[in-house]
């Protein structure tokens, strides 16, 4: 697949990654490069909750949350050239994924090693306060070392181009991304 099929006229790109990879960041980038428009799941999720997402998931637990997604995801999957953030686990459900794929979107993971998405989150205070641990390990790096363990082969598997975002600014990762659109 030549890295041309980013930039198809009509389809979305999709950014996929673990929190603190960057999704939102460079995805606003990427908009405003790219002339499109841009939508993060998880801020819609929260703005049709009227929570935050630990709110959901301690109110309604990770069945609750991941049924609110779902709905959101069908919803962005129909957006014609957009950039779209996914929540990291977003893909794991397959009618989303299927919706994603299903509406011809390219998408992009965005790769960050362990040590630095754990301090990426720990340096936001926003993520720290408005996301749920992912599971029972509390949100450190083993945490963080369990859940890519468990997400990282999907999303390869659904991928069409993988960025390493480990020590890359969010501009020199959009401008990379904007390189392979062109390319």
């Amino acid at each position: 697949m030549s890295m041309g099929d980013l930039s198809v006229k009509g389809r979305g790109l999709v950014l996929i990654g673990y929190r603190g990879s960057g999704k939102t960041t460079v995805g606003r980038l990427l908009a405003e490069q790219l002339g499109r428009g841009f939508v993060d799941s998880d801020e819609k999720i929260v703005a049709r909750a009227g929570k935050t997402i630990r709110e959901i998931f301690e109110q309604h637990g990770e069945a609750g949350f991941r049924d609110i997604e779902t709905e959101v995801v069908k919803e962005i999957a129909a957006l014609n050239e957009h950039v779209i953030a996914l929540g990291g686990g977003a893909l794991g459900r397959a009618e989303n994924l299927s919706a994603i794929q299903g509406a011809g979107h390219r998408i992009v993971y965005l790769r960050c090693e362990p040590e630095n998405l754990l301090r990426r989150i720990q340096s936001d205070p926003a993520t720290m306060a408005a996301r749920p641990a992912l599971s029972k390990l509390g949100g450190g790096i083993e945490e963080i070392r369990n859940i890519l363990t468990q997400r990282e082969p999907m999303w390869r598997r659904v991928m069409h181009h993988e960025v390493d975002v480990t020590d890359r600014t969010p501009e020199e990762v959009a401008d990379h991304i904007v390189g392979l659109s062109e390319g």
